[in-house]
């Protein structure tokens, strides 16, 4: 096996990742490891934008309060507060890197996105994540101390034991080149995990094929403890069919003034929510689920036609590109929707500064969980949640760093690393089972963890997935090793513990809701579920 080491090791190269590989290269030598691509990430396919205060009308404290209402009573205040007070600064870090955001006169152009009651979405016309991505890519090429590796798909973290504390801490990644299939081990003091979100957990997904979980499912495996996973978000208008990567129509299409339709041409939110079709994720996903069901009808429709043509091909080209190729005439005819799984709310649990329960490791984007999000997470705070939570974690990193000097004094190479067997690696074409396995996880999680749930549904679901995963893991030991089954270990895991978080919460919050306990319960519920790995 081949070893390499660094300074810092980042794992993945969205927007969390790189943004703290351009604030960490000041420390050290930094290598990035991602999956596949270097751009392949949620962020590159992030439509809608990074919400941050700069309009006449708006404040960092209305921001906080529109996030905090919308989060259900579970965002964490101070990290809000944190959030939505440094994102400014933060949207300057990205335009000093290159990221040009579009412009209305002497300031921004401002979207609005459900839950918001102001304007104050930047964007970069409708393909935002595009524009961050090329370029923090541009701007890391420039730094000679950091190496970024593509094709490299984590299988798990390594740790040892501190010289002085006794405590394990986290010292690299053993990670399969499914290019060359050829095991390497990366090592480094601090180890920053930045893998992304898990949307292929689920049948139906706003997701790249990479979303398998991969980062939750290793940090867990290392002892790390998660929260509030059962709070996934479902985007509500993906054009149908959706797919396995279903076509994401923004929200701030509503924003500009779109309205959800029932296939009879009546307004479909009115009545339900006071913002109607701007009205939070989880409602209108809820709502368009309950006409489905209750309808028979394969999708809803979104009315564009409220928006002025100029509006539209100026603010939304690619959409409408995507729209035509695709065979619809957008500013013509309603768009069909369908929800699909769009963000974990919930992931590894961090502090405000990226710090996870194993020392060594910090965690930052869709697989952490700050706190910010709380039940359902604000349109727009994610790509703003990266890049705030990234700077912080970047800024303690000569202090992590002193630790982990101290601590791996005089430890060997080999240490405890917690790799259960040698590896074996062959060159063969992916086994149908893998396959079939993938898509008995995705339609467990779809049709009983999905956008609605009941206490029997979740029973079920955790009933399937105990005897699936434990065949999986069975196989994961015994067989070669190959992309497509570290993928699907990662996705059993993912979605055992989605399943498991869904099970203890025993009320209705947020994005997570159950018809047999349809109210919250501020009493005994108001607190984030946290599951801890038992390492012993």
């Amino acid at each position: 096996m081949k070893t390499l080491s660094s300074d810092i090791l980042v794992i993945g190269s969205g927007m969390a990742g790189l943004t703290f590989a351009l604030k960490a290269a000041a420390h050290g030598s930094v290598t990035v490891v991602t999956k596949k691509r270097r751009a392949d990430s949620n962020t590159n396919y992030a439509q809608g934008g990074i919400a941050a205060a700069f309009a006449p009308d708006d404040a960092p404290e209305l921001h906080a309060r529109d996030t905090l209402l919308t989060g259900a009573g579970l965002c964490h205040g101070e990290a809000v507060r944190r959030l939505a007070a440094e994102g400014p600064a933060r949207v300057r870090d990205l335009e000093a890197w290159g990221v040009e955001f579009t412009r209305s006169g002497a300031g921004y152009s401002l979207g609005r996105e459900g839950g918001h009651t102001r304007r104050r979405v930047l964007h970069a016309g409708d393909l935002t994540g595009r524009e961050v991505e090329s370029a923090l890519l541009a701007a890391l090429a420039e730094r000679p101390n950091v190496h970024l590796l593509e094709d490299h798909i984590g299988i798990d973290l390594l740790t040892r034991f501190g010289a002085w504390s006794g405590l394990r801490r986290c010292t690299g990644m053993i990670a399969l080149d499914h290019v060359r299939d050829e095991i390497v081990v990366f090592e480094a003091a601090v180890v920053m995990l930045a893998a992304g979100g898990l949307g292929q957990v689920y049948r139906h997904t706003t997701n790249p094929d990479i979303a398998t979980g991969d980062g939750l499912a290793m940090a867990w495996r290392a002892g790390v403890a998660v929260a509030n996973l059962e709070f996934v978000q479902f985007h509500p208008t993906a054009l149908h069919p959706a797919g396995e990567h279903a076509f994401l129509i923004s929200e701030a299409i509503r924003g500009e003034g779109a309205i959800l339709r029932r296939r009879d041409g009546t307004p479909l939110m009115e009545g339900i929510h006071p913002l109607a079709s701007l009205a939070p994720r989880d409602v209108v996903a809820r709502a368009i689920d309950a006409e489905l069901k209750h309808s028979g009808e394969p999708f809803v429709l979104l009315d564009l036609s409220p928006i002025p043509a100029p509006t539209l091909a100026a603010r939304f080209p690619g959409i409408l590109a995507e729209c035509e190729r695709r065979g619809f005439d957008a500013a013509r005819d309603p768009l069909p929707v369908v929800p699909a799984a769009h963000y974990a709310c919930g992931g590894v649990r961090t502090d405000a500064d990226g710090r996870t329960s194993l020392p060594g490791l910090l965690a930052s984007g869709e697989v952490a969980c700050t706190g910010v999000h709380g039940a359902n997470r604000l349109a727009s705070n994610s790509l703003l949640e990266a890049v705030v939570y990234s700077h912080r974690a970047a800024a303690g990193l000569p202090g992590e760093l002193r630790r982990a000097t101290a601590e791996l004094r005089g430890i060997g190479a080999a240490g405890n690393a917690l790799w259960p067997r040698p590896p074996v690696v062959v060159d063969n074409e992916v086994e149908a089972a893998p396959l079939a396995q993938r898509d008995r996880i995705r339609d467990t999680t779809w049709n009983l963890a999905g956008i609605v749930r009941t206490t029997a549904s979740l029973q079920e679901a955790s009933s399937r997935m105990i005897p699936l995963k434990a065949g999986i893991d069975r196989e994961f030991e015994q067989r070669p090793l190959d992309a497509a089954r570290i993928e699907l270990r990662n996705l059993a895991e993912t979605a055992s513990l989605i399943i498991e978080s869904a099970r203890r919460r025993r009320e209705s919050r947020g994005l997570h809701f159950v018809t047999d306990h349809p109210f919250r319960d501020n009493e005994h519920q108001l607190r984030d579920t946290v599951l801890v790995a038992d390492t012993a």
